[in-house]
């Protein structure tokens, strides 16, 4: 906001003035960097989620507890920030160039920023904000592996479609939908987290914006100049990308590569 002014009144607002700043290339800033550290991310968080489950479920009974299901999810979200916080940093500066002015004066790639960072200040350089990404992270898949292993499960016994013949087994149908609902559900729970990650990880403000020494700052700064609706900015079109994303992650995952992975570690 810069000099206290809202500079996107809407999705749609910014999608418009995006566009028209920027053409239609500035709408997939910061792609380049979800394509390639994307797929590790979530192949670390779903892998690790289903690793730990497998070691936390009672090998007598069969049943994994609540908190066993809560602390896998949330072992999982921990360890997938050696990738995200770099991803998120680099995407962040990327995305926001054009906001803040800095397209316009320089350049910005994710690679010139990533080696800027580190020639400055280290590999620590790459992993700035990941505190407060950490805590978005693990609260996120706390919340959401839980929520998902308990609509995916519903759906199989239900049923509607036929397809799991009474069998029990993974349906990319109902994982898919299993993953979209959860998704959609942790993605809002952590969207306050999720605002203040973004504003500690921006490098480049505009003229006017506040800078923030922490997460304790930073949340209470926005609560204090923007109030608590601030933290659910941007929370609708988070879920229009986090919902279809792990749904399908998901969907392609149960269709028998997370049993042969956790299969393939269990040996070792």
């Amino acid at each position: 906001m810069p000099n206290g002014e809202l500079y996107y009144k809407s999705l749609f607002d910014c999608a418009k003035k995006t566009f028209k700043n920027e053409r239609f290339l500035g709408m997939y800033r910061g792609s380049a960097v979800n394509l390639l550290l994307i797929t590790p991310e979530k192949a670390i968080k779903l892998v690790v989620n289903d690793y730990l489950r497998y070691k936390f479920t009672d090998k007598k009974t069969g049943v994994l507890s609540s908190g066993g299901a809560i602390v896998s999810g949330a072992g999982a979200g921990l360890c997938q920030i050696i990738v995200t916080t770099p991803m998120e940093l680099l995407k962040i500066q990327q995305q926001d160039a054009g906001r803040s002015g800095a397209a316009k004066s320089e350049r910005i790639t994710a690679t010139g920023t990533a080696l800027k960072l580190i020639r400055e200040k280290g590999i620590v350089g790459i992993y700035k904000g990941f505190r407060a990404t950490a805590l978005r992270d693990v609260t996120f898949s706390a919340i959401y592996f839980p929520l998902f292993a308990i609509f995916n499960e519903r759906l199989i016994s239900a049923d509607v479609t036929g397809l799991a013949k009474g069998e029990n087994q993974p349906v990319f149908i109902y994982s898919l939908c299993a993953g979209i609902a959860a998704g959609a559900i942790a993605s809002l729970s952590v969207n306050p987290v999720d605002v203040v990650k973004t504003r500690l990880q921006t490098l480049k403000k505009a003229e006017g914006e506040l800078s923030y020494s922490g997460i304790a700052d930073c949340f209470t700064k926005v609560y204090t100049k923007e109030g608590w609706r601030a933290f659910f900015k941007g929370g609708f079109c988070r879920i229009l990308v986090i919902a279809p994303l792990f749904g399908i992650a998901q969907g392609v995952y149960f269709l028998g590569i997370g049993e042969h992975i956790v299969g393939f570690l269990s040996k070792k």
